[in-house]
């Protein structure tokens, strides 16, 4: 067996116990295990056996004995893979890729059984991080990995900038520096009630202690960021959850890159976010939980990203007539 499959099964599967049988998802798996892991246990599964998953043959056309070979063919290709699949557009990819002379109906069969993402929704993204400020930016910054908790919805997330960071060193409040050394002189002495106590006037200050695995204390900066030229639906809003999910999935434990252009009225970060060189704003808008926000954006290349996603109809262009989050904030204020 490959390592790389032996360490995603190992890592993701957890092989369950006569007394858990009744939590066994329809192909062999937990329930709550689905997509990448759950196709790294059918592979791991078929090199042994040579045996496809039970209820396959429901969700694809063709024979037994055309599964298996699509999953030798699956095998060999993620064995190949460098580095191998660990996201569901990954892993959905690689089948794509390997089964490209194999009925359509077949491949997107197999997989809607894992859970993995449709052809027609995989985005293929045109822009890359900019190697130059773009016209308009005030200054730009590095952000420690995002919290899930972070997210407020598919267009607002919280961010955290380390004050050892060059620009942010320079304007560090002198009282939030006190304080920040009194609230590790009071944690030394585990006095940890004045401590806590210290802390929250740091918080109400727009700073915050983060605690990272190894024990390290950064003091940081705190920022709200609204993802410049889009707008996502509300939480209450027919996609509004999905929104924010997707968001989450995107910046979640991960360093953003932000090309900072001014404030709202809100006061919140008006911003264009990179996360690992990809545009954050370019993924939303192609995976249809966005609208380009016309009103406030102009830039062309947003509104073809959102054509695209309205003529595959994913995301909230599945509904005939989605409405314009703009509009409906604007009915709650006037009461309708």
């Amino acid at each position: 067996m490959g390592n790389a499959l032996r360490f995603l099964y190992e890592q993701c599967f957890k092989p369950t116990t006569a007394g858990d049988s009744e939590s066994l998802g329809h192909h062999g798996v937990s329930a709550a295990t689905v997509g990448v892991s759950a196709l790294a246990h059918d592979l791991f599964h078929f090199e042994i056996t040579s045996q496809v998953p039970e209820g396959l043959s429901k969700h694809v056309v063709s024979s037994k004995k055309a599964q298996a070979n699509w999953y030798r063919k699956i095998l060999e290709a993620w064995r190949a893979a460098k580095p191998p699949p660990k996201t569901p557009e990954e892993a959905s990819r690689l089948v794509i890729e390997t089964l490209k002379r194999h009925q359509k109906a077949d491949v997107e069969g197999l997989l809607a059984f894992y859970g993995l993402p449709l052809p027609h929704t995989l985005v293929k993204l045109s822009a890359g991080a900019p190697t130059s400020l773009p016209a308009g930016v005030k200054y730009e910054f590095q952000t420690l990995p995002v919290d899930a908790k972070a997210v407020a919805d598919g267009d607002t997330v919280t961010v955290y900038v380390s004050t050892t960071d060059p620009r942010e060193s320079s304007c560090v409040p002198r009282e939030v520096q006190v304080a920040a050394a009194q609230r590790s002189q009071a944690r030394a002495e585990k006095n940890y009630t004045k401590a806590d106590a210290i802390h929250k006037k740091i918080i109400d200050s727009g700073y915050r202690v983060l605690n990272f695995q190894n024990n390290e204390e950064i003091l940081a900066r705190k920022y709200r960021i609204r993802l410049r030229g889009i707008d996502a639906p509300e939480g209450s809003m027919p996609y509004g959850k999905e929104a924010k999910e997707e968001l989450t999935k995107i910046v979640q434990g991960k360093c953003l890159r932000v090309l900072f252009y001014g404030e709202d009225r809100y006061g919140r970060c008006v911003g264009d976010i990179y996360c690992n060189g990809k545009f954050v704003q370019e993924l939303m808008l192609k995976k249809g939980f966005a609208w380009h926000y016309t009103a406030y954006d102009q830039r062309p290349e947003l509104a073809t990203w959102e054509k695209e996603a309205q003529a595959k109809r994913v995301g909230l262009w599945a509904s005939s007539n989605p409405e314009k989050p703009w509009e409906w904030r604007k009915d709650k204020r006037e009461g309708r």
